[in-house]
C-alpha cells in the first residue's frame, strides 16, 4: 500500500461513453509497466472492461479499478461508465476519488454524459482536468473542442498543451510551460525536441494566455506579473497546482490513448497538480450524538471509511469496496458499521486490479481496498472504530427511468428470481424492485433499456436464472359517479337437502377521492340476524377487488346495508356473502361506473433549446404543464401526466433531446380516464382474460 499519503493520487476517469476512458486507463497502465501490452476495448482484451456484458457491447457497465506507480507516486484509477444506463455507478464511485480526468473526444466535443459527470464533480467540489482524446482520428479538432468546453463549463479551461499535427498526422504535443515539443515515434516513447516552426507563433500566444490565467489565480504571482516581471517555470507550476486544487480553472491536455501519445505528459501532470488525500483535508461526518466531527487523513487517526461499491459474486459472495479516510487497518479484524449500527468481522484486505484481487498487507488514508463476505454492509455505509463512531453522508442512487414486469421463464425459478435479484440489487443500487399488489406483477426499475437488459444477462450468467421482461400493467381503478338507492338482490339455491337463502338491500353512494370504502350497517328490525353482517361486509370487500368495467379494484364507494331477508334453516354466512357480492355488482352497473388512472408528477430537465419540443410532446401525451424552473443552463418543466403515457417516455425523451434530457416521476393521485380512452382500456383488459 502507499508509503506516503502525500504521494498518493485517486483519480476518476469520467466522460461520455465512447470518449476513450477505458483506452486511457489501458495506456496509463501500459506506460507504468503494469501491463506488457496496450489492451483494446474494440479487440475485447482490455484489462478494465472484463465482464462478458462489457466485452460484447464494447462499453463499460461498471466502474473498474487498478493502480500504477509513476515517479515515486502511487495512483489509483477508477474507470467509470459513460453510458447513461450506468451513470449511477459513476456517481457512487467518484466518492472514492480526489480528482477527475474528464475525457472528451476531439471529434464531437462535449456530449450529454460529459455534462452530467461535470455536475457530479461540482457536487463533490472535485479538482479536474480535461484530456482531449482521439487527436489522431479523422475530423479531430482541438480548438473547436476547447471552444465547445468553454461555452458549456465553468470554471474556465486553460491550455497546458498544444497538439502537433492532427488526424493521421498527429504526432505529439507542445508543453506550454516548459516550451518543449514531445514527439512520439513508432516505439511510442516521447522524444523532447524543438517546437515546429509553423506553430511557434501560436505557442507564444497561448503561453502568454496561460501565464496570465495562472497569475490571476494567485495574488503573489499576479503582482509580479503586473509589475512586468518574468515568472519562472517553477512559479508557474506552483501556481498551476494551486489553481487546479482551488478549482480556479481547469487545465486542458491532449493526446491519443490508443496510439499512446501524450499519456506520459498526463501522468506527470497528475503527479504534479492533482490532490493527495492530504490536500483534500479532513472529511466531515456526524458522531453518534448527531454532532459534526472531522477525521484527518492521518495514519494515526481513528479508522474511518466509506463503502462506495459492492460486487456480487455467486462463488465468493459479496465484495465491499471502500475508501479509507483516516487511520490504518490490517487484515483479520473487526470494524463497526455506523450506518447499520452493527459490528462486522472481516478477513483479507484486497486491492482491485481489473478482474483480479491482490492481497493487501494494510490500508491507510486514501487507500481503496475491498473485503469479502460482510453480512450487513451495503453501498453507502460508513465503517469505523466502535469507540470512535462517525458516519459519513453518501450519495443516493439516481432516479430510475424505466420499469418492466419481470417473470421467470421457468415457473420453478420464481423463488430463485427474488433471491438472485436481491444480490444484484446489493451490487447495483440504481435498480429498484417491488411488487404491485394490485396487478400482482414484480416490477424491476432501472436507468434505461440497456441497464435492464444487462441485468437479465447477469441473472443468467451469475445465477442461472432466465427471465422475461414485459411492459407493466397500469394499475387502473374503478369507481362510481352517481348514487343508486334501493338495490335488492336475493340469493336462493335449492338442490335437495339444505338450501341457500339470503336477501340484501343496499344503497350505493360515491365518496370523495381517496376515501376508499365505507360500510354502514343501518338495519332495523330482525329481518337479518346481526351475526350475518360481517359476512355481508366480507362479500363486499371481495367483490370490490374486481369491478364491472375492466376487472379493476373499486374505490371511493359507500355501501349502506339497511334491510334484507333471511331463512331460519337455509340462511348462512356463505349465502349472505354471495348475496352481498352479487348485489354490489348489480348496483354498480347502474351507478355510472367509470375508470380511474394514476397521474404522475413529472419533472423534465432539458436545455432551453428543446423546451418547445418537450412541451408539445407532453401535451400530446395528455400531460398538463404546471410551471417551469431554471437550473443553471437548463430548464425544469413540471407537469402532471397519466402513468400510461410515461411507460415509453425514457427512449422518446432521449430521441427528442439527443440524450440531453432527464426526468423523474412520482405518483400524485388518481383521476377519471377520458371517455374516448375508457373503451380501449376495457378491451385491452378483456383481451388478457
Amino acid at each position: 500500500m502507499s508509503e506516503s499519503v502525500n504521494e498518493l493520487r485517486n483519480i476518476g476517469l469520467v466522460g461520455h461513453g465512447g470518449g476513450g476512458k477505458t483506452s486511457l486507463a489501458e495506456a496509463l497502465l501500459f506506460d507504468a509497466k503494469v501491463t506488457n501490452r496496450l489492451g483494446s476495448v474494440d479487440d475485447g482484451n482490455s484489462v478494465m472492461d472484463f465482464e462478458p456484458e462489457e466485452v460484447r457491447r464494447h462499453i463499460s457497465i461498471s466502474s473498474a479499478f487498478h493502480q500504477y506507480s509513476w515517479k515515486q507516486h502511487k495512483v489509483n484509477i477508477i474507470d467509470t461508465p459513460g453510458d447513461a444506463n450506468f451513470f449511477s455507478d459513476t456517481r457512487y464511485c467518484l466518492q472514492g476519488a480526489d480528482g477527475a480526468i474528464v475525457v472528451i473526444e476531439a471529434i464531437d466535443g462535449v456530449k450529454v454524459q460529459t455534462e452530467q459527470a461535470w455536475e457530479f464533480a461540482d457536487q463533490f467540489e472535485m479538482p479536474r482536468a480535461i484530456f482531449i482524446n482521439k487527436m489522431d482520428r479523422e475530423r479531430a479538432d482541438f480548438f473547436g473542442t476547447v471552444k465547445d468546453v468553454a461555452g458549456i463549463f465553468a470554471p474556465k479551461p486553460i491550455l497546458l498543451q498544444l497538439p502537433i499535427g492532427a488526424e493521421e498526422n498527429f504526432k505529439g504535443v507542445v508543453d506550454l510551460i516548459s516550451q518543449k515539443a514531445y514527439l512520439y515515434e513508432q516505439d511510442r516513447k516521447a522524444k523532447a525536441g524543438d517546437i515546429p516552426a509553423e506553430i511557434q507563433d501560436q505557442v507564444t500566444t497561448e503561453r502568454e494566455a496561460l501565464i496570465e490565467n495562472i497569475a490571476e489565480a494567485d495574488d503573489e504571482l499576479l503582482e509580479k506579473y503586473l509589475d512586468g516581471q518574468t515568472l519562472t517555470n517553477e512559479e508557474l507550476m506552483h501556481g498551476l497546482r494551486a489553481g487546479t486544487l482551488g478549482r480556479a480553472f481547469v487545465p486542458v491536455l491532449c493526446g491519443s490513448a490508443t496510439r499512446n501519445i501524450g499519456i506520459d505528459r498526463l501522468m506527470d501532470f497528475i503527479n504534479d497538480c492533482f490532490p493527495s488525500p492530504l490536500d483534500q483535508g479532513p472529511r466531515v461526518g456526524i458522531d453518534s450524538g448527531k454532532d459534526t466531527i472531522e477525521r484527518r487523513p492521518a495514519p494515526d487517526e481513528p479508522f474511518s471509511a466509506l463503502v462506495f461499491k459492492t460486487i456480487a459474486d455467486p462463488y465468493t459472495g459479496r465484495l465491499s469496496l471502500f475508501r479509507v479516510y483516516s487511520g490504518t487497518i490490517k487484515p483479520d479484524g473487526t470494524f463497526y458499521n455506523a450506518t447499520k449500527q452493527t459490528k462486522e468481522r472481516y478477513g483479507q484486505l484486497f486491492q482491485m486490479a481489473g478482474r483480479e484481487q491482490k492481497s493487501a498487507p494494510q490500508a491507510g488514508p486514501g487507500d481503496i481496498v475491498a473485503v469479502a463476505k460482510l453480512k450487513e454492509t451495503a453501498t453507502g455505509d460508513t465503517l469505523c472504530n466502535e469507540p470512535n463512531k462517525i458516519r459519513f453522508e453518501s450519495v443516493e442512487p439516481l432516479p430510475t427511468l424505466m420499469s418492466y414486469a419481470i417473470q421467470p421463464k421457468a415457473k420453478k425459478d420464481e423463488d430463485k428470481v427474488f433471491m438472485s435479484l436481491s444480490k444484484l440489487l446489493e451490487e447495483d443500487p440504481a435498480l429498484r424492485l417491488n411488487r404491485n399488489a394490485q396487478t400482482r406483477e414484480i416490477i424491476i426499475s432501472g436507468m434505461g433499456q440497456i441497464h435492464l437488459e444487462t441485468m437479465t444477462e447477469k441473472l443468467k450468467r451469475k445465477f442461472g436464472v432466465e427471465v422475461n421482461l414485459k411492459t407493466p400493467k397500469v394499475p387502473y381503478k374503478e369507481t362510481i359517479k352517481q348514487p343508486v338507492k334501493g338495490v335488492i338482490y336475493r340469493h336462493k339455491k335449492q338442490s335437495g337437502g339444505r338450501g341457500q337463502f339470503a336477501e340484501v338491500h343496499f344503497d350505493i353512494l360515491p365518496l370523495e377521492e381517496g376515501k376508499g370504502f365505507e360500510f354502514e350497517e343501518a338495519l332495523s328490525g330482525m329481518n337479518v340476524p346481526r351475526n350475518f353482517v360481517p359476512a355481508v361486509e366480507k362479500g363486499l370487500v371481495e367483490a370490490m377487488q374486481s369491478g364491472v368495467l375492466a376487472g379493476c379494484p373499486v374505490v371511493d364507494i359507500k355501501i349502506r346495508f339497511y334491510d334484507g331477508k333471511s331463512h331460519d334453516v337455509d340462511s348462512s354466512e356463505m349465502a349472505f356473502k354471495i348475496a352481498a357480492s352479487m348485489c354490489f355488482k348489480k348496483g354498480v352497473q347502474d351507478a355510472k361506473p367509470t375508470l380511474l388512472e394514476p397521474i404522475m408528477n413529472l419533472a423534465v430537465t432539458v436545455p432551453e433549446d428543446y423546451m418547445g419540443d418537450v412541451i408539445g410532446d407532453l401535451n400530446g401525451r395528455r400531460g398538463k404543464v404546471l410551471g417551469m424552473d431554471t437550473k443553471g443552463k437548463r430548464q425544469i418543466i413540471r407537469a402532471q401526466i397519466p402513468m400510461s403515457e410515461t411507460l415509453s417516455y425514457a427512449p422518446d425523451l432521449t430521441s427528442m433531446t439527443g440524450g440531453r434530457g432527464a426526468f423523474t416521476t412520482e405518483f400524485d393521485h388518481y383521476q377519471e380516464v377520458p371517455a374516448q380512452i375508457v373503451q380501449k382500456v376495457i378491451e385491452q383488459a378483456k383481451s388478457k382474460e
